[in-house]
């Protein structure tokens, strides 16, 4: 269960409980409300500064004990250099709470010097960050081991009408990365087509959306044999999910989100190396990013029509499973050689894509975990951003930039198409080794002539298989963040 944020004014030397996380940038000097914490626990965090114990650096985490008039223990938290405040803050906010959940104490407070009230979201979603967590298939241990888990958190900061609903919107967005980060950690076998499709149309329940879900029957009437090729191997239905929120005004053309919803990629006849391969379940996180970013829109009423549309299935070998050299037609009617059957999302989104011209949409940007190339390129740092609209590239990078999940834009120049022709068909679904998170955003370029049209390529951000410090290993909840910031930022 995520913890309940709470705002309240005054000195952070008047919070009594279990632990109070300030943040301090490099080289940081104690001065207004902090003199009165300082104070309170007898000069501790002076000497720590001056002694060179504690200097700021980025993620560094620094204990002191706490006085019997404030919180029992006073956590400095490093945020180094700062460029992005707010940025800074939420990765510091995130830390506290993860530093809250392994000591147990139940409540956290965190100190916000500022007036800006984005800062008070950037903690707001920091702190559910932190505090999430994915128990629902591990056995509690016994009684006298358990910890307690982050209940409640306090941010203290200036406590105005602004810093409330910047707290409102901090609270939607962590429930829709909570959201995405579920679905992506739940394993395969429980997390299926189905599953997207019931959670899709609970969403659209407390929202009051509209939601069509079309099954392999819906599927095979619209004509959608890209799509189609990639599930004729698995008994499981697909699900081609369109999620329709009306906050705009009526008729207005909507912002349309598309997600990768391959909810276990096995790489098909083209199996993939089993070492790693159980990681193939967050082979969904466009999807889960789409529902999640739908959820959060809804919660922050957003003044803006948002069509969420997801293709999702399983990608497995078997007698009837689509072959390489096997030529299919799309829903948009070119004909595609599949020439490697581990090169599926982009056909299940060549469908999900062509299907989007149905809603008219003012811009279409799609994420999917999409390509092991995108990794060797930005390596876990960055998503590939790809799309001919220079003015599209910059509004979706600088979304990226406001959620903390950074892009960087990869060419997608009309000499890279010779790469995806075919000899037997229009294209084919992949260029081989060379230029390969291109050549897949190449291919995806085909179903879009219609309208302005985005790519993210979220392989190496959408989970990770280390530690980040600030989240632990497993999914990010990127690219939800982005999601969210780039149809805020089209709010007139």
């Amino acid at each position: 269960m995520a913890a309940t944020v709470t705002l309240t004014g005054g000195s952070p030397a008047k919070f009594q409980g279990s632990m109070l996380a300030i943040p301090l940038g490099e080289n940081p000097e104690i001065a207004g409300a902090l003199t009165e914490v300082d104070t309170q626990l007898g000069g501790s965090i002076k000497r720590s500064i001056d002694s060179r114990f504690f200097r700021g650096a980025r993620d560094e985490v620094f204990f002191v004990s706490g006085s019997s008039q404030g919180a029992a223990r006073v956590a400095l938290v490093g945020m180094g250099k700062i460029s992005d405040r707010a940025g800074s803050l939420r990765r510091a906010a995130a830390i506290a709470a993860r530093q809250a959940m392994k000591l147990g104490g139940g409540d956290l407070g965190f100190y916000v010097d500022g007036e800006d009230a984005r800062e008070i979201e950037a903690a707001t979603v920091g702190i559910l960050a932190g505090s999430w967590e994915y128990k629902d298939l591990k056995t509690p241990p016994p009684e006298t081991e358990q910890r307690q888990p982050l209940a409640t958190a306090t941010i203290i900061g200036n406590d105005t009408d602004a810093a409330r609903s910047a707290l409102s919107s901090g609270e939607s967005i962590g429930a829709g990365q909570a959201l995405a980060r579920t679905l992506a950690m739940m394993p395969g076998n429980l997390c299926t087509p189905d599953y997207l499709a019931e959670t899709a149309r609970e969403i659209a329940e407390r929202h009051g959306m509209k939601i069509t879900v079309l099954g392999r029957t819906e599927m095979e009437q619209e004509g959608m044999g890209s799509f189609l090729c990639v599930a004729q191997g698995t008994p499981q239905d697909p699900k081609l999910i369109a999620l329709e929120y009306a906050g705009g005004t009526p008729g207005a053309k909507p912002v349309t989100l598309v997600g990768k919803g391959l909810c276990f990629d096995s790489g098909g006849i083209s199996i993939k190396p089993a070492p790693g391969m159980e990681d193939m379940k967050f082979d969904m996180c466009g999807a889960a990013g789409v529902l999640g970013a739908m959820e959060s829109i809804a919660r922050m009423r957003l003044p803006v029509n948002v069509v969420g549309l997801v293709g999702s299935t399983t990608n497995m070998p078997s007698g009837t499973a689509v072959n390489p050299g096997d030529v299919v037609k799309s829903h948009l009617g070119k004909y595609i050689e599949v020439i490697n059957t581990d090169a599926e999302g982009r056909l299940v989104l060549a469908d999900v894509l062509s299907y989007a011209r149905k809603f008219d949409p003012a811009v279409v940007v799609d994420a999917a975990t999409l390509t092991g190339a995108c990794v060797i390129a930005l390596g876990h740092t960055a998503t590939g951003v790809f799309s001919a609209d220079e003015e599209l590239i910059a509004e979706v990078i600088a979304a990226g930039k406001r959620a903390g999940e950074p892009g960087w834009s990869m060419p997608l120049w009309d000499e890279y198409r010779d790469l995806i022709k075919s000899d037997v068909a229009d294209i084919k679904n992949t260029g081989g080794r060379a230029a390969g998170a291109i050549t897949a955003a190449m291919f995806l370029k085909e179903f879009t002539e219609t309208y302005p049209w985005i790519h993210l390529d979220v392989a190496g951000t959408a989970y990770s298989e280390a530690d980040l410090v600030a989240l632990p290993k497993g999914p990010t909840g990127v690219p939800t963040g982005t999601f969210i910031e780039f149809v805020r930022g089209r709010v007139s």
